[in-house]
């Protein structure tokens, strides 16, 4: 009897250890959901940033630098950030799998960087509605844990077309576009670009190749070794690597460069750089999850809001002129209300597109600029 006794309170003792043990643990659990109204305690967050190549350069490392320096702002650990690497947008299973992976170890918020990831993330967020899913460049939302965010990067898209406009010596200036005019992310930085090349050197043509693939080394580095050989002296880009900016070093031409600084990369060839600082909306995200304040609204700052801006010239390669004309048109951008694509504009194909004393709404820039401007000239 005294053996029995003793076993069964050696059993309950087992019962209140693992209720001890398992009972906080749910309760833990359940913590790191995310319901919408409700903040999420910071320490209960747990992000997810998928990269389509290594995040060491160009588009992916602006997204991957602008976490660790959100994460560093407010005060995550290490360990509550997971990056999913080369992951290829191309591959819709692949993209799935990750995703799933990625919730299945924990993930409370995801962040799709490619448009590539649209369609999945509407397609997941309607079946885990506590998880937040949120893409970039992208064109769908719904109504509880699903948006999307850009910026105004036509803005600086602008400004970077004066280095180019006055730095040119051939009037050509060649832009690699990772797609073609059907894709208005794409146009309407390269139509900003050509009106800032337009607006201190009316003689200048940009001339465009597309290479049809957001990350493509090999297909860039022949785009922009075309470029050059029809006269390029100026090698601008919409892609995701510094491959233009490095083949323009090589054939002792100038660039400029996008996503990130690519001087780094071509320190004797970038004259500047247009740039995402991609912390300035993720430190927002994360500290309106935390505050029970997400919504599902698009976020698209601009020049103002500090998530889009151009790099100090390279004082080596460049005439204080540059300067002052990118600063002069940075303060009408910022003070008087210009927004680039205003009054009537020409297409390349002779149209008319916009009314005077006008200007293109948000919508129509993001999608519904499927034109190029007068000055640019297509390339094969």
């Amino acid at each position: 009897m005294k053996l029995i006794r003793v076993k069964k309170i050696s059993t309950l003792l087992v019962v209140f250890l693992l209720l001890g043990v398992f009972i906080p643990g749910c309760q833990k659990n359940e913590a790191k959901f995310w319901s919408p109204g409700n903040p999420l305690d910071k320490h209960a967050i747990k992000i997810v940033i998928i990269h389509v190549d290594n995040a060491e350069s160009g588009y992916s490392y602006t997204h991957d630098a602008g976490m660790e320096e959100a994460r560093r702002i407010i005060g995550l650990n290490d360990g509550q950030i997971r990056r999913k690497l080369n992951v290829n947008d191309s591959d819709v299973f692949m993209i799935e799998h990750v995703m799933r992976e990625s919730i299945a170890e924990g993930a409370n918020i995801i962040i799709a960087t490619s448009m590539a990831h649209t369609d999945i993330c509407e397609k997941l967020a309607v079946k885990y509605p506590n998880i937040i899913f949120v893409n970039a460049f992208g064109c769908k939302k719904n109504d509880t844990n699903f948006t999307n965010y850009c910026g105004r990067v036509y803005q600086v898209r602008y400004l970077s077309g004066i280095a180019a406009g006055l730095k040119t010596k051939t009037n050509k200036i060649g832009f690699v576009a990772a797609m073609d005019k059907s894709n208005s992310e794409v146009t309407s930085s390269l139509n900003a670009f050509a009106m800032g090349v337009e607006s201190v050197n009316p003689d200048a043509k940009v001339y465009v190749i597309v290479t049809h693939n957001w990350f493509d080394p090999a297909g860039e580095r022949q785009a922009s070794q075309k470029l050059i050989a029809e006269g390029c002296d100026v090698i601008a880009q919409y892609c995701n690597t510094a491959t233009p900016q490095i083949e323009a070093e090589k054939a002792g031409v100038w660039g400029i460069g996008y996503n990130s600084d690519m001087s780094k990369e071509a320190p004797d060839a970038v004259l500047t750089s247009v740039i995402w600082n991609w912390d300035v909306y993720y430190t927002w995200l994360i500290n309106s999850v935390i505050d029970g304040n997400f919504s599902t609204e698009p976020y698209y700052g601009g020049l103002a809001d500090g998530i889009v801006d151009i790099m100090p010239l390279n004082d080596r390669l460049v005439l204080p002129d540059i300067e002052e004309a990118i600063a002069a048109a940075k303060d009408r951008i910022l003070n008087d209300g210009f927004n680039v694509f205003d009054d009537v504009m020409e297409t390349n194909d002779g149209r008319k597109i916009g009314v005077a004393g006008g200007t293109l709404s948000d919508s129509e820039i993001i999608g519904g600029i499927n034109w190029y401007y007068r000055n640019i000239v297509e390339l094969k």
